[in-house]
């Protein structure tokens, strides 16, 4: 997911469309943006930066209204034109989420359920294999080792969970 419309610009039908890239621009650059489902979402035809995205012009969209329908629609591009991660401490939340976590003795702990910032840092949530799913800081203390290859993560449970 790289964006979110977050409701119309404007009366003559632009979006504003929250952007979830490091260079809000990326989303006009990638021009057309997909729903979840794989299908077309919008196309854009150009934008500008605004505040916490851009603001942009969308092929779908001719009308305020029709920029306020779109409110919350969440916009995909293929993970396969992303580049890949440059440094090796750098993982792209898609290829994070649904992989094994063990501790450093090779038990299961659960699996990645979702990746969050609550404003302190990258949580992982891990759902276990039975009981409540719970929260791992994404830290080198808290996670020594991500094989995206092996699919596996190792992760220190801290002694005390919510």
């Amino acid at each position: 997911m790289v964006g979110r419309v977050a409701g119309a610009f404007g009366v003559r039908g632009e979006v504003r469309i929250t952007s979830f890239t490091a260079e809000p621009m990326a989303l006009v650059d990638y021009k057309t943006l997909l729903r979840e489902d794989g299908s077309p979402g919008l196309t854009l035809l150009g934008g500008r930066v605004a505040k916490a995205g851009v603001v942009a012009r969308a092929e779908e969209i001719e009308t305020r209204d029709q920029a306020e329908a779109a409110r919350g629609l969440k916009l995909y591009i293929s993970r396969s034109i992303l580049p890949p991660p440059q440094d090796e401490d750098e993982f792209y939340v898609a290829d994070l989420v649904g992989l094994d976590v063990v501790d450093t003795d090779g038990q299961p702990l659960g699996r990645v359920r979702t990746v969050r910032d609550f404003g302190a840092g990258d949580l992982l949530e891990i759902e276990p294999p039975a009981g409540e799913s719970w929260w791992l800081p994404f830290t080198k203390e808290a996670v020594p080792e991500v094989s995206i290859a092996n699919r596996r993560i190792v992760g220190v449970k801290p002694e005390e969970t919510e």
